[in-house]
C-alpha cells in the first residue's frame, strides 16, 4: 500500500500550526520540560545529516508533551563569526562551485545575487531552516522565541554576560598565539568547523626552534622534543625546498620560506632576505645547540617546508624516520656523490643513546624498525612506529647517563627543563604551527598569529572547575562514557580566548568595541535568552530596555521589581533550568564544557543545566557530511522521495544515537515500506468482526508490555529500543493475533489507538493518520501500562503455539514429507512439570547442580526418578534456554493446544491430534518437555 505522504504531512502540519501546540506558557499546575538543540550557523543548506540530532530533539519533546508536561522547545540561529561572511564572499566572487551548489539547491539568479550580502545570507537561511526544514519535519517548536546572535537585542544579552563575568574576576587580558586567517583575522579551529572549511582536527603545536651556528647565521631546526638534543647526529634539509635567510631581531636565521612567512605573524622584527642555496648547506657542518658539537647537514626529502621550520635535527636512536633515512642514505651512492659527501663520513654516523624506555633497549628506533621490517621512508608503518616510540619514551622514559645534568630525569620533566635552558642561553626560541593545513571559509590560509592584548575567560578558576564537576555528577548525561570523561575535560580547560579582531559577525565586547565576542563564547548561556526573545519579538520589550538591571532581575532575581519584567521573570523561574541540551559529538570538548561552566559561573545553582545528550553523525562515504561542501542529499528532495516519517524512523532506529551511521537510501526506503506495511495491517484489522477469543488476553498483555518497555526506553532517551518495539515487535504481535483468528473489535481498537500514541514521538504524521479520533494524537495523554493485565502465562501460551509450529515444520522437513496427512502432538509427562517448576524457581538463585537437585528431590513424587531428574537438571543448568520463561501446568498446555487445534489444521492443511503425555507410551510422547511438545507426523 502506497500512501500520499506529501498530503499527509501537509494536512497534519497545518492542524498542528493552527492548534499552536508548540507555544509554551507558564502552567503552574503542570511540570515543565525545557529542551534545545545546538542552534546552527548560516553556512549553507541543511542536509540529511543535520536532521538526525534535530529530529531527536523533537522526538523527546513530543514524548515529554504526551506525558503531560509543558514543553519549552525554542530554536535560533548562531550567525556569529565567519560562516555568513565567508559564504557571501564566495557568492560575490562568483565561485564556480558555490554557484553550482546554490543552483542545485533551487536558488534562482535573483536570490543568488542577494546572497552576496552576508546579512541576507543570515535572514535567508533563518527563514529556510524554519520553514523548509524544521516545520517540514513536523517539529513542534515555540517559533515566537526565535533569536539570532547578530541581532542588537542578543548583543545586549552577551554584553551583560561579560560584564557579569568581569565582576566575578573571570575575565583576563594577556598575550596569545591565536589561529587566524591571513585575510579575515582570528578564527576558531575545532571539529565543528564553524569558522573554517578545512582542518577542524588540526592541533596547535609548540615547536622549540633550535639554533645551529652556521657561519654568520643560525640554521633553524624545529622540534617537538627538545630533550632529545643529546642524541643529535646530523641535520636534514630538503634539496627540493626553497630556504631563505631571515633577519630576526638582528640575528640571521635560515629556514624554509613558508616557515619564515608564518614567523612574521608571531614576531615583530622579521625580514625575509635572499634565498639560500641547498648546495651551500648540504655536506657542510653546523654547531648543535646544547651539546656544542659540529654535525653534518644531509639531504632528506621528507623534510616538509610547511611543517615547523622545514629543517629537522636527526636523532636516529629514538626517531624511526631518522634511523631509516640514515640507512637509506648510506646506500644511495649517487646522491652522496651529487653533494660531494664522503661515504666514510656517513658510515661513521651511529645512534647515540639518550632515553631508557619501558620495553626497549637504548636504541628503540632501530629495534622497532627491524621488528616491523621497515626499509623505506614511504612505508606507512613508519608513522605508526614513530608514534609508538614517542609515546613510550615520553610517558615511561628517563634520560640516559649521556644526558649530563639531566641523566635519570623523567622525559616529561626533562622536556620542559631543557626547553627553558636552551631559551635562557639564546640557543632556542618558540614557534607555533598547526599540525595540518587549515583553510578559512573565505579560502584563505589559517596560521598562528600573536595577539598582545587578547581577552580570555578564566576557565582555570579552581572554584568554578570544581563546582562544574560537581554539577556533572548531578546531571543526566548521555552517553554515560561522556559523563565519565567530562570532569577530566573540565580540568583540562584553562583560559579560553573569548574575543576576536577583524571582519566578524557577533556582539561587540563591552570593555573595548574593537573586539568581537567569538562564536563559542557567545553561545554558552543562550538557552536562557529564549525566555526574553519572545518579548522582544512581540515588542513588549524594546532593545534599549535590555539593561544590566533588566537581566540581573530576570535571571538573578536581583534589583528593584518592575511590573513589565515580572512576567518574564516568572517564565524564567518556571522553564529554567534547561532539562536537556542536544548536540553533535563535535561539541563534547568545544561547546558543552563552556555551556556548563558559564551557567555555573553566572546563574544561581537551582538554574544550572540538568542534562546533555550527545549524538553522533550521519556520515557519507567514510567521513562527516558537510553542509558547506555538499555531499548529501538535500532535505527537500529526501522528503519528496521518502517522506518525513520514514526519515525520522531511520534516525531513531538505524543505530544507537551514540554511534556514527552511514546514510543509505535503500535503508531509508525500507523504513518507508515498514510504515506502509503497518498502515495496511491496521486497515486489515479494521475489517474484522468482533469475536472474543483466548488470544485476546494475549494481545492485551503484549500491548501493556509494550507500553511499559517503550516508556522505560524513552525515559532513558533510548530511541532505538523504543523504535524496535513500536515499529517491529508490535507489528509482529498484531500480525500474529490476526493470523490466529483474533477479531475482537474492542481489543483491536485499543491496540491500534495506543499504538498510534506510541508512534507519535518518532513518526508524528503517521500516528495522526491512524489515530482516527476527534482530538489530535499529538496532544493526547501518553498511555500507562496496566501491570495487572500483563500476563506471563498468556505469553507462554502463545510462545508454546509458535514454537510448536516451528518444530512441526522442522520435523516435516527432516522427514522429507511435502504434505502431511496427520500430526499427533504430545504434551509432557506430568512429573516433568513439577521438575521444571522447581527449576524455574531455583535457577534464578543458584547454578549449583547439587543444591538444585536437593530442592527437586524434596518433592515426594520425584524421589523415585533420581536418574532421569539428574539428567534433566544437568541439561538445563548447562543450557538455561531449555527452560521456558514461564512454566505452564500440564492442563494449561493441553488446553492451549486444543484451542489452537483448528488454527493448526488450517496452517498445515491436515488433521491434528493432541494427546496428553500421561496417556501415551509413544516414543514421541516420552521426548516431550514442558514448553516443547513431542511431534509425530504421518
Amino acid at each position: 500500500m502506497t500512501l500520499d505522504w506529501d498530503k499527509i504531512q501537509d494536512k497534519w502540519q497545518k492542524k498542528w500550526a493552527k492548534a499552536e501546540i508548540g507555544k509554551s506558557t507558564v502552567q503552574k499546575k503542570k511540570e515543565k520540560f525545557s529542551i534545545i538543540f545546538a542552534y546552527p550557523g548560516p553556512s549553507g543548506f541543511l542536509h540529511v545529516g543535520h536532521m538526525r540530532g534535530y529530529s531527536y530533539t523533537d522526538m523527546i519533546a513530543r514524548y515529554q508533551r504526551l506525558l503531560g508536561k509543558e514543553v519549552f522547545f525554542p530554536v535560533g540561529m548562531h550567525a556569529s563569526g565567519l560562516p555568513a561572511i565567508g559564504f557571501a564572499a564566495k557568492v560575490a566572487r562568483k565561485d564556480k562551485d558555490m554557484i553550482e551548489y546554490l543552483k542545485r539547491n533551487g536558488c534562482n539568479p535573483s536570490t543568488i545575487k542577494k546572497l552576496a550580502d552576508p546579512h541576507f545570507v543570515v535572514s535567508y537561511f533563518s527563514d529556510m531552516y524554519i520553514n523548509n526544514y524544521w516545520k517540514k519535519f513536523g517539529f513542534l517548536c515555540d517559533w515566537d522565541r526565535f533569536t539570532c546572535t547578530t541581532q542588537p537585542d542578543y548583543e545586549k544579552f552577551i554584553q551583560w554576560q561579560f560584564r557579569t563575568l568581569h565582576k566575578k574576576g573571570l575575565l583576563v587580558q594577556q598575550p596569545y598565539f591565536a589561529t587566524a586567517c591571513i585575510k579575515c583575522g582570528p578564527v576558531a579551529v575545532d571539529p565543528s568547523e564553524t569558522d573554517i572549511s578545512k582542518g577542524g582536527n588540526a592541533e596547535k603545536n609548540e615547536y622549540t626552534l633550535l639554533k645551529f651556528k652556521f657561519k654568520d647565521a643560525f640554521i633553524i631546526a624545529a622540534t617537538l622534543r627538545p630533550e632529545t638534543i643529546y642524541g643529535q647526529t646530523n641535520l636534514w634539509v630538503n634539496p627540493k625546498t626553497t630556504y631563505v635567510r631571515v633577519n630576526v631581531n638582528k640575528e640571521f636565521w635560515i629556514m624554509s620560506k613558508e616557515a619564515a612567512q608564518k614567523l612574521q605573524y608571531q614576531k615583530d622584527d622579521v625580514t625575509i632576505l635572499e634565498d639560500v642555496s641547498v648546495n651551500d648547506l648540504i655536506g657542510n657542518k653546523a654547531t648543535a645547540p646544547g651539546i656544542q658539537k659540529d654535525i653534518i647537514i644531509l639531504p632528506a626529502t621528507f623534510c616538509d617546508p610547511n611543517i615547523g621550520s622545514g629543517i629537522v635535527t636527526s636523532v636516529p636512536s629514538d626517531a624511526p624516520f631518522d634511523y631509516v633515512a640514515l640507512q637509506t642514505l648510506k646506500k644511495d651512492k649517487a646522491l652522496l656523490k651529487k653533494f660531494n659527501i664522503s661515504t666514510k663520513v656517513i658510515e661513521k654516523i651511529n645512534p647515540i643513546p639518550i632515553i631508557v624506555s619501558k620495553g626497549y633497549g637504548v636504541f628503540p628506533a632501530e629495534e622497532i624498525v627491524q621488528k616491523e621490517k621497515i626499509t623505506s621512508l614511504t612505508d606507512p608503518q613508519l608513522d605508526v612506529a614513530t608514534k609508538e616510540i614517542y609515546k613510550v619514551g615520553y610517558h615511561t622514559g628517563v634520560m640516559h647517563e649521556n644526558c649530563q645534568e639531566f641523566a635519570g630525569t623523567k622525559v616529561t620533566e626533562a622536556k620542559e627543563l631543557m626547553k627553558a635552558k636552551l631559551i635562557e642561553q639564546n640557543d632556542a626560541d618558540i614557534f607555533y604551527d598547526l599540525s595540518e593545513e587549515v583553510l578559512c571559509r573565505c579560502g584563505g590560509q589559517v596560521v598562528i598569529k600573536r595577539i598582545d592584548d587578547q581577552w580570555f575567560i578564566r576557565y582555570s578558576d579552581q572554584e568554578l572547575t570544581e563546582r562544574s564537576k560537581e554539577q556533572v555528577q548531578e546531571m543526566d548525561i548521555h552517553p554515560k562514557e561522556y559523563k565519565d570523561h567530562l570532569p577530566a575535560t573540565l580540568d583540562w580547560f584553562a583560559e579560553r580566548a573569548c574575543t576576536r579582531l577583524g571582519n566578524w559577525f557577533g556582539s561587540k565586547f563591552p570593555f573595548d568595541d574593537k573586539w568581537i565576542v567569538e562564536p563559542i563564547s557567545d553561545s554558552t548561556l543562550y538557552p536562557a535568552y529564549y525566555i526574553v526573545s519572545k518579548y522582544v519579538n512581540n515588542k513588549t520589550i524594546k532593545t534599549e530596555e535590555l539593561t544590566d538591571e533588566f537581566f540581573n532581575y530576570v535571571f538573578l532575581g536581583k534589583g528593584k521589581k518592575q511590573k513589565e519584567w515580572e512576567q518574564i521573570r516568572e517564565e524564567f523561574n518556571y522553564f529554567y533550568p534547561l532539562d536537556l541540551n542536544i548536540g553533535g559529538k563535535e561539541h563534547q570538548t568545544v561547546h558543552f564544557p563552556v555551556f556548563l561552566m558559564n551557567h555555573v559561573a553566572i546563574l544561581p545553582e537551582n538554574k544550572w543545566p540538568k542534562g546533555i545528550f550527545v549524538h553522533w553523525w550521519v556520515t557519507g562515504k567514510g567521513s562527516k557530511i558537510s553542509k558547506s561542501k555538499g555531499g548529501a542529499q538535500p532535505i527537500p528532495q529526501a522528503i519528496a522521495k521518502y517522506g518525513v516519517d520514514a526519515m525520522r524512523l531511520y534516525y531513531a532506529h538505524i543505530g544507537s544515537s551514540h554511534v556514527d551511521v552511514v546514510w543509505d537510501e535503500d535503508v531509508v526506503h525500507n523504513y518507508k515500506n515498514a510504515l506502509e506495511r503497518i498502515y495496511a495491517l491496521i486497515s486489515q484489522s479494521k475489517a474484522k468482526k468482533s469475536k472474543k477469543q483466548g488470544v485476546d488476553n494475549w494481545l492485551t498483555s503484549r500491548l501493556n508490555e509494550h507500553i511499559q518497555y517503550v516508556t522505560k526506553s524513552l525515559d532513558q532517551y533510548n530511541l532505538r529500543d523504543a523504535a524496535s518495539s513500536v515499529y517491529y515487535t508490535m507489528y509482529d504481535d498484531l500480525r500474529w493475533y490476526l493470523r490466529r483468528g483474533g477479531s475482537n473489535t474492542k481489543v483491536l481498537r485499543e491496540y491500534t489507538s495506543t499504538w498510534s500514541q506510541l508512534m507519535n514521538p518518532i513518526t508524528p504524521h503517521f500516528s495522526e493518520e491512524i489515530w482516527n479520533q476527534k482530538t489530535l494524537c499529538s496532544v493526547s495523554t501518553w498511555p500507562k501500562a496496566n501491570k495487572s493485565l500483563i500476563s506471563s502465562k498468556e505469553d507462554a501460551k502463545e510462545a508454546l503455539v509458535r514454537n510448536t509450529i516451528a518444530s512441526m515444520r522442522n520435523v516435516l522437513q527432516f522427514a522429507n514429507i511435502a504434505q502431511p496427512k496427520k500430526y499427533t502432538l504430545f504434551t509432557a509427562k506430568f512429573w516433568l512439570y513439577e521438575v521444571f517448576e522447581v527449576l524455574q524457581r531455583e535457577i534464578a538463585i543458584t547454578r549449583n547442580m547439587g543444591e538444585i537437585m536437593k530442592k527437586v528431590l524434596e518433592v515426594e513424587s520425584l524421589k523415585m526418578k533420581g536418574k532421569e531428574v539428574s539428567k534433566i537438571v544437568q541439561g538445563v543448568v548447562k543450557d538455561v534456554s531449555k527452560l521456558p520463561g514461564f512454566v505452564l501446568t500440564p492442563e494449561e498446555e493441553l488446553k492451549t493446544m486444543q484451542e489452537a487445534k483448528t488454527f493448526l489444521e488450517k496452517e498445515f492443511n491436515c488433521s491434528i491430534n493432541i494427546i496428553s503425555g500421561d496417556t501415551s507410551d509413544d516414543t514421541k510422547a516420552k521426548s516431550a518437555m514442558p514448553g516443547k511438545l513431542g511431534i509425530l507426523v504421518e
